[in-house]
């Protein structure tokens, strides 16, 4: 019997490896290829749009989107599913699940192995640096296709910029300017100054990664499982004490975990907002208001900051144990998805990242940023720099246990509970303690 525990798969016998191995074309009626994906809303209709464009484009193979939850949900139901031989071909997890999924080498079919034994063309130096880095091992193999990639920018109310007499089109560039910016729209009547979404990928995670700051050895967790959190650290500790003190007066005002805080900014609460730049769709849908991009801001006493941003979103797993016939399908599906015109329609129409060189090349020739000026700022801030250690990307196993965590600390260090050393060295040793109990599970 194969041991399944939370999160983690052990590794699959040998026998069902060397299945996946041998491609058999498929006869009569159309392969069917599960995908488990965890897109609702807009996004999940443009996601069920690629696939059936892939589906009118040949007829030998039917990609089936089924849409199974929040990511969480999704990457849980699908390990239960593994365990009764019930899972689909394809799964979409989010990033923070890629070293649970790096840890389970048994039940994944690695696609660059996938596409080699397909005989389909797959060339990793095609992609983004900062986007295959995060899904690459250290002997350069990818390991899941980069899909709904994207990075946190800073949004912008024009409108009460110019309330407040600022420029729009020069917002703030460094967290002094920031807080600067702040005072004068507070002044001009705005309650809010800024907010942020995704309170660990922003705060945290990226904000270490824009100023090339490690926070965790084995490079942020890439290099090995024995990874030691290093998050107090006087980058951070300076950066979460201002938030608090900015808390205090709303010049930054927490609108809670994940996106909850994108009411603040839709409804003018807050003039700006540092969030996800696949949030563009959904705050140009709700905002009333024209809207501005800029990059992230950084603190300018740190010595060659900024870097580069990391990535955030998901990619897609290929699970082992699928009839053999599914693969070869699933190779054509990958193939498919990453031709230039289909990454730029995705791109365009979500936010999320151009994944290829040509797909931002072919965006550029047909205008698109041209005739929807920033909406280029989230390649040029994860492109700014090539990605160093400490900011090519991060592989914790149980972090999204440890994001909980970090997310918990640092609203106690919000609400004056806590001093922000005192919160990032409790987040630091509750975040070890569960990563030495992930690498003991997977020794």
């Amino acid at each position: 019997m194969v041991r399944f525990m939370p999160f983690q798969v052990p590794p699959f016998a040998a026998a069902a490896l060397a299945a996946q191995l041998a491609f058999a074309g498929p006869a009569g009626a159309a392969t069917e290829i599960q995908w488990w994906h965890a897109m609702s809303g807009p996004l999940g209709e443009k996601l069920e749009k690629v696939a059936a464009d892939f589906n009118a484009a040949q007829g030998d193979y039917k990609v089936v989107p089924v849409y199974k939850g929040s990511y969480p949900e999704t990457m849980t139901g699908a390990i239960a599913a593994f365990r009764a031989r019930q899972h689909p071909a394809i799964v979409q997890v989010f990033e923070v699940g890629t070293a649970t999924m790096m840890a389970a080498k048994g039940a994944v079919y690695p696609v660059s192995q996938l596409m080699a034994d397909a005989a389909e063309p797959f060339d990793p130096k095609t992609y983004l640096p900062a986007v295959t880095g995060y899904y690459t091992d250290a002997k350069g193999n990818m390991l899941s296709m980069p899909f709904n990639s994207s990075t946190p920018i800073l949004y912008v109310n024009k409108a009460l910029f110019a309330k407040a007499g600022l420029d729009a089109a020069s917002p703030p560039k460094t967290w002094p300017e920031m807080e600067t910016a702040a005072k004068a729209l507070q002044a001009a009547g705005v309650p809010c100054g800024f907010t942020t979404q995704w309170p660990s990928w922003v705060n945290l995670e990226n904000l270490s990664a824009w100023h090339n700051v490690a926070i965790g050895t084995e490079q942020n967790g890439m290099a090995g499982l024995s990874t030691v959190l290093e998050i107090a650290n006087p980058l951070l500790e300076r950066h979460w004490a201002s938030l608090a003190q900015w808390q205090k007066t709303k010049v930054f005002d927490y609108g809670g975990r994940q996106s909850k805080a994108d009411p603040k900014f839709f409804t003018g609460e807050c003039a700006m907002l540092i969030g996800s730049s696949a949030a563009r769709a959904g705050i140009l849908a709700n905002a009333k208001f024209e809207v501005g991009y800029a990059m992230m801001p950084y603190w300018p006493q740190v010595a060659g900051a900024p870097q580069n941003s990391i990535i955030g979103g998901a990619s897609l797993w290929v699970l082992n144990g699928r009839p053999k016939e599914e693969y070869r399908g699933v190779a054509k599906f990958f193939t498919f998805l990453s031709k230039p015109e289909v990454q730029a329609w995705w791109h365009q129409n979500t936010g999320y990242l151009p994944i290829t060189h040509a797909a931002y090349d072919l965006s550029k020739a047909q205008g698109f940023y041209e005739k929807n000026p920033g909406t280029d700022v989230s390649i040029l801030q994860m492109t700014l720099n090539g990605p160093t250690a400490n900011s090519k990307g991060l592989r914790f196993g149980s972090f999204v246990q440890i994001r909980d965590v970090i997310e918990e600390e640092l609203e106690l260090a919000l609400s004056g509970k806590k001093g922000a050393k005192e919160a990032l060295a409790t987040a630091e040793q509750r975040g070890n303690a569960l990563l030495r109990a992930f690498e003991q599970a997977n020794r």
